[in-house]
């Protein structure tokens, strides 16, 4: 094989051009790679790097399809049961594994200055099954707390919910459904009326479900065992359900989803857990529009 230098020139000090030798050729190659790698780091911190999340190993095959078979006489406990070990065995679609930014930020009312933080979102809501097979599921704030606890994540807020949607790529309008909405078949169902939506369309998806969130609406609500849920912004951005407890715990449909976002916060450059967030008087306006913001987590 032979090397061809291609010849070079160059000023000297009396601005005469001289021929590059193979020497300085080399160094300009690597002064080059040099400014092109320090480029791409500029872009990426500019951009914001998605944690890594450590999923399980995949152990599981089951697709989607068949999921939903195995599934289409079960309640909710058996049906949770299920999707928890599924889970829990790495039976994921990788594209559900690469969470998306959420840039958001507030006026501090004290100094005026703007206060930036990013939340990881999970590009779309739960699911199950191979990058060919796969299928969104539905299932109790219970087992959405056990997944979320295994995996480093926690639910959303109301206010996380309205920012996903202003955030996200793929807008799709609701479709209600109104016959069996807490049978397993009716879940199939409307997952493959959103895939006709979607089109193959990539990226952080809104608007296709109500949302699981952690709202102070659940231990202040008298009732016992219960579960907020909120979303499904139409179109136009606004939300067919407010936030809403009237459900007791176990109450599963077809319209309702789960979204995991990364429990670290990046604030001003700096990971800190949301919990700290949510405690902090000033902070909690990032995540937060209610009043209160001290439920973090649902028990199981």
């Amino acid at each position: 094989m032979e090397i061809h230098l291609v010849k070079i020139c160059r000023e000297d000090k009396e601005g005469a051009l001289n021929a590059v030798g193979p020497g300085d050729f080399l160094q300009i190659l690597y002064l080059t790679a040099m400014y092109r790698l320090l480029l791409f780091a500029l872009l990426l911190g500019s951009c914001g790097v998605a944690p890594r999340l450590h999923w399980p190993a995949r152990q599981s095959d089951l697709g989607g399809s068949a999921f939903y078979r195995q599934a289409a006489a079960m309640g909710w406990q058996s049906r949770d049961s299920l999707v928890t070990k599924e889970l829990l065995k790495g039976n994921i679609p990788a594209f559900l594994q690469r969470f998306r930014p959420v840039k958001i930020s507030l006026t501090d009312s004290l100094t005026g200055k703007t206060i930036r933080a990013v939340f990881y979102a999970a590009p779309d809501y739960l699911s199950l099954g191979t990058n060919s097979d796969w299928a969104r599921i539905n299932i109790t704030p219970m087992a959405a707390q056990k997944l979320a606890d295994s995996l480093g994540c926690f639910l959303p807020t109301r206010k996380m919910v309205d920012d996903i949607y202003r955030a996200s790529t793929v807008k799709l309008p609701p479709v209600p459904m109104y016959a069996f909405r807490d049978s397993t078949p009716t879940m199939w169902q409307h997952h493959l009326i959103i895939e006709g939506q979607r089109k193959g369309r990539k990226g952080l998806i809104a608007g296709i479900k109500k949302d699981l969130v952690i709202s102070a609406a659940v231990k202040n609500d008298k009732r016992p065992n219960r579960v907020a849920i909120y979303g499904w912004h139409q179109p136009d951005g606004k939300p067919i359900q407010p936030l809403y407890t009237g459900h007791v715990n176990w109450w599963v449909d077809y319209s309702q989803g789960v979204r995991l976002i990364y429990r670290k916060i990046k604030l001003n450059g700096k990971w800190m857990d949301y919990t700290e967030l949510l405690h902090h008087p000033r902070y909690k306006q990032l995540l937060c529009d209610e009043e209160d913001c001290d439920f973090y987590r649902y028990s199981y």
